[in-house]
């Protein structure tokens, strides 16, 4: 029997926010869709099944840090990172470039080899091409491959932009020739060019030229203002190929997302809900609340008497401000659970209300209140 090839389509539109779905051999992804970081091969503080419960329907781990630990090779021989981890979901995984620029204080860029860096674990050296990123991330079985890119940190020199974006174009094509054909896998080109619109474009339009199964949006979440990450995507939103996936890459907070939406983002991963979980910090449909204030000592109520899932409302604010004050592992991972839940839960509110063509007004209640 063959495996299902990769594939997207579009369901419903309201102006530029859309539903739709990708096919995938190892599962469908309904999108808008967000994706959990399971950066070193676990959604931290979780257990898969219990992210798999969320509705989360495909899950974001690391090249870079798994080329580092445990190595390819040991997760090649366990069979890939699915078996490796026990997921069944499937799994995207990005190219290492976005971590070489933030982890590796001595890293040089050399157009044919490609990074050259130090791990940030023992200092040992590495070189990572595009050949050897998809060489990577193929080990790891991975469902959605991202190709290798130079992520440049926010800069307002044209001309150092616009180099790095013609270095990841030259790396983009590299890619794709690695990639060769894989129809049950989606390869995805990386938009880039920072805060300038015409290096935005002329990205898009040579990763179209090179023909890609999705496209991310990449040098983005680098220090820039909401303002600033709306900008660019308002410039690409009618440039963006219909019949493809379109991804956020890093992206972020509620409100960043239903922003992102309302400009046709369909793809999103951030590690915000998982580390803010372990630090205190819920998401809930009413605002953020911050456990560990001393107010919540008395407050005897459910987290978010809207969730409902998990039972997580049987814990009180009360209780989880004791874990957190006390430093007990249970707060982390109830935390945590908490905030995944609340994004699947807006997913599927933000899809419904595409469906209903009631976006805009779900858009315009939510937005800059969670």
């Amino acid at each position: 029997m063959s495996l299902k090839k990769f594939s997207f389509n579009v369901s419903k539109k309201c102006e530029f926010a859309r539903i739709g779905l990708i096919e995938t051999h190892r599962g469908n992804i309904q999108t808008p869709a967000f994706m959990p970081v399971g950066t070193q091969g676990t959604v931290k503080a979780t257990f898969i099944d219990d992210v798999i419960k969320t509705g989360s329907e495909i899950i974001l781990s690391n090249t870079y840090h798994l080329m580092l630990r445990p190595g390819v090779d040991r997760i090649i021989n366990a069979g890939g990172l699915h078996k490796f981890m026990n997921c069944k979901l499937p799994i995207l995984t990005d190219s290492g470039g976005f971590q070489v620029m933030s982890l590796s204080k001595l890293n040089k860029i050399d157009r044919e080899k490609g990074a050259i860096f130090k791990s940030h674990i023992d200092g040992k050296e590495f070189i990572l091409s595009p050949e050897e990123s998809i060489r990577i991330q193929k080990g790891l079985d991975s469902d959605i491959v991202m190709v290798m890119d130079e992520c440049p940190k926010k800069n307002s020199d044209k001309n150092i932009i616009n180099e790095s974006m013609d270095l990841s174009m030259y790396w983009a094509k590299r890619s794709k020739i690695a990639f060769g054909n894989n129809p049950q896998k989606g390869l995805f080109g990386i938009v880039q060019g920072g805060l300038f619109d015409d290096l935005r474009k002329e990205s898009l339009d040579r990763l179209v030229k090179i023909d890609f199964d999705g496209y991310a949006i990449g040098g983005l979440a680098v220090g820039e203002s909401q303002k600033e990450m709306f900008t660019v995507l308002d410039s690409l939103k009618k440039h963006l190929p219909e019949s493809k996936p379109r991804y956020l890459m890093g992206v972020g907070t509620p409100t960043d997302i239903l922003g992102a939406v309302k400009r046709g983002i369909d793809m999103f991963d951030c590690v915000l809900p998982t580390r803010s979980g372990r630090t205190g910090l819920a998401f809930t449909w009413e605002g953020r609340i911050s456990i560990k204030n001393s107010k919540y000592q008395k407050d005897n109520q459910p987290l978010d008497p809207k969730c409902n899932n998990f039972n997580l409302n049987k814990y009180s604010k009360n209780y989880l401000n004791h874990l957190f004050n006390t430093n007990e592992i249970l707060a982390s991972m109830l935390l945590t659970l908490h905030n995944i839940n609340f994004y699947q839960e807006l997913m599927e509110s933000i899809r419904e209300h595409i469906k209903n063509g009631t976006f805009n007004d779900f858009h315009d209640k939510y937005i800059g209140k969670l």
